[in-house]
């Protein structure tokens, strides 16, 4: 009987869990279906005027590609992603002598705001920043597209997915 009673427990006690597998690892509210990802604002005093456009799309890209949430242009949407670049530098990295820079490095920050209307309704804000190095004896200008579009913003989309979906 003892037996039973402790059977019945377990089976009663793990119906009520659930858990959600990914082969993204991504962990997603059954309820959710719809995401919005809004235009990432580029506020930065010194800009790329390609960046909010890489990043958005990156993001949404990303989103899309290992989620089963649809992407809408609505502000209910069940998950939301918001934000601004707020900060877009150069600076050196290394110096070989004191008049002399032997590496350079671009950063770039931007604050996200993850709004959750369904299950646990436990979004964020926060800055995610990245940065790349480059030989200082060459121009920003020469290097900053290749550094966005090949670490800066594939890092950065998987910074903001991961801390959203895997918990991170």
């Amino acid at each position: 009987m003892k037996t039973r009673l402790g059977l019945l427990a377990v089976v009663l006690l793990m119906g009520g869990c659930k858990v959600n597998y990914s082969t993204t690892g991504a962990s997603i509210d059954p309820e959710a279906k719809t995401v919005n990802v809004t235009f990432i604002e580029n506020r930065a005093p010194l800009n790329n005027p390609l960046l909010s456009q890489k990043v958005t799309e990156a993001l949404k890209t990303k989103i899309t590609s290992q989620t089963r949430l649809t992407q809408v242009n609505e502000p209910n949407a069940d998950y939301e992603f918001k934000g601004y670049i707020s900060s877009y530098t150069f600076t050196n990295a290394a110096v070989v002598n004191t008049e002399q820079a032997a590496t350079s490095r671009l950063t770039v920050t931007i604050n996200i705001t993850f709004v959750k209307r369904v299950g646990d309704k436990k979004g964020y804000q926060q800055s995610f920043s990245r940065s790349a190095d480059f030989p200082a004896s060459k121009l920003p200008s020469d290097v900053e597209n290749s550094l966005l579009d090949q670490t800066i913003v594939p890092q950065m989309t998987d910074d903001i997915f991961n801390r959203a979906f895997a918990n991170w």
